[in-house]
């Protein structure tokens, strides 16, 4: 009863904060539209934090306020109208948007993966690879969340299914319990950052940004912050050894096949055993061993293709491109938004597609774009008559063909440095490791497969969101009913199996299909909530006043940045980060150009910043998750306290973005420049 005490009484101080500044600073005598608009957005807070459906109530706040507004200029009936017709215009707005297609899809694929039983299998295969790691579980946990993520961007579905395995596997390891809690708390949240995140969509439809550009921003810093993690958890391991011990012996230890044990006779080292076994005069059949030994070369022929590939790319000549005529397009995303644009989900233009081009930029802030400036109409006048009677296509000598590159310093260090690590992998390579690379290779491989498909169709300009989705969907559920005929058949070989897989799978599709439509609704009606919101604060004026009162502080990009990224911080220990982008990015975006930020940076920076909004009490779902199906000794303060530390990292990867714009810039720079 305390617990709960403390939590509701930090809900409503939080309430009080919000609207006591509004019961004594409106003006009551004198309200203005502008006034309505901010009373209105405190009240939605309000509404939010009490437990009011998000959607509902910003349908409803719109509603409400924009018949304020219609009945101040018109009569009763015509401001009806008016809001009826707001009403209709702004959902079909919703409703045509293409990007919001990929969500249900990536959903789908999301859930189907997760019942592919697939990750139970990777998750045991990574904990005895890194048997050897200080805190080698909390260490796997972590990357085989930052692993599920790429396939899925469902933070509760991670979060459930880690704790369901990683949680208990740890606690009779004799790990400390907020050790373990905030391993996977915060390991599950990287869905929200790793493509494909539908935070990243769901951004990317309310501020016009491309999403293939914010899934190729999005993928360093999600690595960055998983990489911190697990710095993290191997420091406090080395530290405090008594909170994550080692695992014993009999946990690392993997059975061995018939065929292993009969060359592990013969030595230790798998690669040098299985090349004598080609030999004959072992007791394995050739086939047997030439297969096993194939396996074992994987790795070093992974190696040689990606060296083929880069000497290829690094030492292909130059080619020379004629840049005349062609008229640099500078400022296109710092461009001032128009005033109509103001109201939360934006239309793309009729021109674009799923693919855009990125600014030409290399950072996060650019300089504001000049204002009347022309490039095309001054070059045109600046144009003499003599150059004008040139004609259009001059003719072009016959250029010698150009010279390959010679290959870089840096790469041939690179070759060297992978000769040595092959070296020494297939030096330390015993039979107990090979199978324990088999393992992970037999759980990886098809996922790896899937998430290249996925995401290397988006990101190299294969597909579009949507239509990546649709086959990663597809390939979920030929993952989910391989997997499952694999486990049939191991325990009842035949065409039992099929009928076994079959109504299984039936299963698997009927529950993701309702947990599909249950998320995506969700997402679907806070578009339409937070469309018909934004429009009814823009018609009020509430936009301008915000916009106004923060130009007159006379704040510097950077400071804006830190102010704006601070005011987020702040809002996801209350709210959750649907409500956060559908309600307050519309409010944000309008300002971008006045401080010439790019939204793509912005984004990029709002989502690891929203990590916290899964992290943060008392509103930290990824704790409630992972309460439901923890043991029943876990309380939920230790596991907020598990996450506290985590958060703290979050912050120095915001830090590191900021300070480093290149860590999200640079992969959409190189791809679509």
């Amino acid at each position: 009863m305390i617990k709960m005490r403390k939590e509701l009484w930090f809900g409503f101080t939080i309430m009080a904060m919000i609207v006591l500044p509004v019961l004594f600073l409106t003006p009551w005598t004198s309200l203005t539209n502008g006034h309505l608009g901010l009373l209105m957005l405190a009240l939605v807070v309000v509404a939010i934090m009490l437990g009011f459906p998000t959607a509902f109530t910003l349908m409803g706040m719109g509603v409400l306020f924009s018949w304020f507004f219609y009945r101040s200029t018109s009569n009763a009936d015509m401001a009806v109208d008016h809001v009826l017709n707001l009403m209709v215009q702004r959902a079909y707005g919703v409703m045509s948007n293409d990007v919001l297609i990929a969500v249900p899809l990536f959903v789908f694929m999301g859930y189907l993966v997760e019942r592919a039983a697939l990750i139970e299998k990777l998750f045991k295969s990574l904990h005895l690879a890194m048997a050897r790691v200080p805190g080698s579980l909390a260490v796997a946990t972590i990357v085989t969340c930052a692993i599920f993520a790429t396939a899925t961007g469902i933070v509760g579905a991670v979060v459930t299914l880690m704790g369901l395995l990683a949680m208990p596997a740890m606690l009779r390891a004799g790990y400390k319990t907020e050790i373990a809690a905030g391993a996977v708390t915060a390991g599950g949240c990287l869905g929200i950052l790793i493509p494909p995140s539908v935070l990243l969509i769901v951004y990317g439809a309310t501020a016009g940004v491309s999403v293939v550009q914010l899934y190729a921003g999005a993928f360093f810093p999600g690595i960055m912050l998983a990489g911190l993690y697990v710095g993290y958890v191997i420091i406090v391991a080395l530290i405090k050894p008594d909170w994550m011990p080692a695992l014993p012996e009999s946990e690392r230890h993997v059975e061995l096949p018939a065929f292993a044990k009969t060359l592990a006779g013969r030595g230790r080292n798998a690669l040098l055993g299985l090349a004598g076994a080609l030999r004959g005069a072992s007791g394995v059949a050739k086939s047997t061993a030439a297969g096993q030994f194939l396996i074992a070369l994987l790795p070093a022929l992974a190696v040689a293709a990606v060296l083929a590939l880069t000497y290829s790319a690094v030492t292909a000549p130059l080619k020379d491109v004629d840049t005349a005529g062609l008229v640099e397009s500078g400022g296109a995303v710092t461009a001032e938004v128009p005033a109509e644009s103001t109201g939360g989900l934006q239309e793309p233009p009729p021109e674009s597609t799923g693919l855009q081009e990125p600014p030409p930029a290399g950072t996060g802030l650019q300089e504001p774009p000049a204002e009347g400036t022309d490039k095309p109409a001054a070059a045109a006048a600046a144009e003499t008559p003599a150059e004008a009677e040139k004609p259009a296509v001059e003719p072009v000598a016959a250029a010698a063909p150009a010279e390959p590159r010679a290959a870089p310093g840096w790469f041939w260090g690179m070759l060297g440095g992978a000769v040595v690590l092959l070296a020494v992998l297939y030096a330390l390579w015993t039979w107990q490791r090979f199978e324990v690379f088999k393992m992970l290779l037999s759980s990886f491989f098809p996922l790896a497969i899937l998430i290249l498909a996925v995401l290397g169709s988006i990101v190299f300009g294969l597909a579009t969101p949507t239509e990546a989705a649709a086959v990663g969907a597809f390939g979920g559920f030929i993952l989910a009913g391989a997997y499952r005929f694999v486990a049939h058949y191991r325990g009842n070989p035949g065409i039992a199996a099929v009928g076994s897989t079959t109504r299984e799978l039936g299963v698997i599709i009927k529950e993701s299909s309702f947990l599909t439509a249950k998320t995506s609704a969700m997402v679907c009606w806070l578009f339409v909530g937070s469309a018909i919101f934004s429009a009814a604060f823009a018609l009020l004026g509430g936009q301008e006043i915000i916009e106004k009162w923060v130009l007159s502080l006379g704040l510097t990009p950077i400071q804006f940045l830190i102010l704006a990224q601070l005011i987020i911080f702040i809002l996801g220990w209350p709210l959750e980060w649907t409500e956060i982008i559908v309600i307050f990015m519309p409010i944000f975006i309008p300002l971008l150009p006045k401080f010439g930020i790019d939204p793509l940076f912005f984004g990029l920076l709002v989502a690891l910043n929203l990590q916290t909004a899964f992290l943060s009490p008392p509103v930290a779902m990824a704790a409630f998750y992972l309460k439901g199906v923890s043991p029943s000794h876990v309380t939920l303060n230790q596991i907020f306290l598990g996450m506290i530390p985590f958060m703290g990292i979050q912050i120095i990867a915001l830090i590191l973005l900021y300070m480093f714009p290149g860590i999200g810039m640079w992969l959409p720079e190189v791809l679509y420049r």
